[in-house]
């Protein structure tokens, strides 16, 4: 009798994942329906923010209808939806695909703007979105490529309306760099490795002028260089910080 209820269980776990199967996979989606009515319900599913649906439509119409008139659009479709899924490794790899197949496309400045959000946003839970947690301690390899976005929106496409909103990220991109770069450099002098320091610490001074890191920056150069016993390059330094940053 156990044996029965086993065999049994076995079977009905096996229908259900068939069955499972046959729905889930988009070559297989949505039998009898024309290309433009999966379009058009997918459309309404992300205006209306059920977004796995819209993903799960847009996906079926690219695979099973490549070379229908609204396909292009379901591809762009799908980043967004990924993106407002939060899938933002899904919305990177759509906005890849998208750049790939349509690179001339009149709205390829907007996949590169939401592959830069979602390169920004991918490694940012929940905690560092409700409280404002210090990313420039965190790897920054998502942020570089985001920030890689952001300046191909503002430099070749400098009208598009997305322009000023990348801008805006790459200005606290910047900044961010030049933080991360000054929190080494002081890692360094606490471990007197003074010369690590300086390296770093000239970093920020050279390759982000203009962000408020440059002030830290000087004034921690000024601290190494005298750990280091080097009076005329402490010197210099405290000549240019004077100069700049004088009450």
């Amino acid at each position: 009798m156990k044996n029965v209820v086993r065999l049994t269980l076995l079977a009905l776990i096996v229908t259900w994942l068939a069955g499972c199967s046959g729905v889930t996979d988009p070559s297989l989606a949505y039998p009898g329906e024309s290309p433009g009515t999966i379009f058009a319900r997918g459309k309404t599913a992300l205006i209306d923010h059920y977004y796995n649906d819209a993903i799960k439509r847009f996906e079926a119409l690219d695979i099973q209808y490549p070379f229908y008139k609204d396909t292009e659009w379901a591809q762009l479709y799908l980043v967004y939806a990924y993106y407002k899924k939060e899938d933002y490794a899904l919305s990177q790899a759509a906005a890849d695909r998208f750049v790939r197949l349509h690179p001339v496309s009149p709205y390829v400045d907007y996949v590169y703007y939401m592959r830069g959000l979602a390169s920004f946003y991918q490694n940012m839970g929940v905690i560092e979105q409700l409280f404002r947690v210090d990313l420039a301690k965190r790897d920054l390899t998502q942020m570089k490529k985001a920030f890689v976005d952001f300046q191909i929106v503002t430099r070749r496409f400098p009208n598009s309306r997305y322009a000023p909103a990348a801008h805006q990220y790459l200005v606290y991109l910047r900044n961010m760099f030049a933080n991360h770069e000054l929190q080494v450099a002081q890692y360094y002098y606490d471990k007197h490795a003074y010369v690590a320091a300086v390296n770093r610490a000239s970093e920020v001074i050279t390759a982000y002028q203009g962000t408020p890191a440059v002030k830290d920056a000087l004034a921690l150069l000024i601290k190494c260089y005298d750990a280091l016993h080097l009076p005329k390059l402490k010197a210099d330094a405290e000549k240019v910080y004077q100069f700049n940053y004088r009450s």
